[in-house]
């Protein structure tokens, strides 16, 4: 399936501007753009807020979605914004030093699967604190998982991003670490995010998020408190030290 805009973010995360064309102002006044580095809210990762300039000033985005599935980006206009014209050329920019944040909080979560290897329940990415919430019966040692963490994070591995079929996928479900929700599948590819090298694997999982380039940018990390959020369900949650 082809998509209407193109995810500049998938190729590089880092990319922090494009221009851009608007090719539709939808019924609920979202703005759907022909490129983009937005990203949309998705896998407990918030859309990337920021501005879209245009000749006679700016429009101020609160936020970003997929209004269904996946294969589309609405950029939300904050209250009250004017809105761009169809067919109207300007420049797409994020929120460089919020998206920066949730960059190196989502890498940190991968990091946190693999300390804590149980099945995921859920998850949730923030600016400053991100949590997962794991499928097991006892708490684990909150220091312990601090100290691999830090290990993992100074080790500074290479993050990169790379595409296998469906039904590669499907072959390989070890791959998916989520306990209930499974990656969007239908356009025939889905994106892995590896940390580490083939030869030297770290991680390897599903994951359409923005990342770091390397392990080494997450800074130093904490765990925070361990709660109980049900008979075989513990969320741990993880902060920036």
């Amino acid at each position: 399936m082809s998509l209407r805009t193109a995810f500049l973010f998938r190729d590089d995360a880092y990319l922090q501007s494009t221009p851009a064309r608007v090719i539709e102002i939808n019924d609920r006044n979202g703005i759907v753009l022909d490129r983009t580095v937005f990203y949309a809210t998705s896998g407990g990762q918030p859309g990337d807020s920021g501005r879209l300039r245009r000749a006679g000033g700016e429009v101020a985005i609160a936020t970003t979605v997929h209004p269904g599935d996946k294969n589309e980006i609405v950029h939300v206009p904050a209250e009250g914004a004017s809105l761009p014209e169809p067919g109207e050329e300007l420049t797409a920019e994020i929120d460089w030093a919020r998206r920066l944040k949730l960059m190196r909080m989502h890498t940190a979560m991968h990091l946190l699967t693999v300390v804590c290897p149980f099945p995921i329940t859920g998850a949730a990415v923030g600016e400053d604190k991100g949590r997962i919430d794991f499928a097991m019966e006892t708490a684990p040692d909150r220091e312990e998982i601090e100290a691999r963490l830090n290990e993992l994070v100074t080790a500074n591995h290479p993050v990169s991003a790379e595409w296998i079929t469906d039904d590669e996928l499907a072959a390989n479900p070890g791959l998916i670490k989520s306990l209930h929700v499974a990656p969007p599948k239908g356009m025939g590819r889905v994106r892995l995010v590896r940390i580490g090298t083939r030869d030297a694997p770290v991680d390897l999982q599903p994951c359409g998020g923005t990342h770091v380039r390397a392990t080494g940018e997450i800074g130093r990390l904490t765990i925070g408190k361990i709660e109980s959020k049900g008979r075989e369900n513990r969320r741990v949650p993880i902060l920036f030290a």
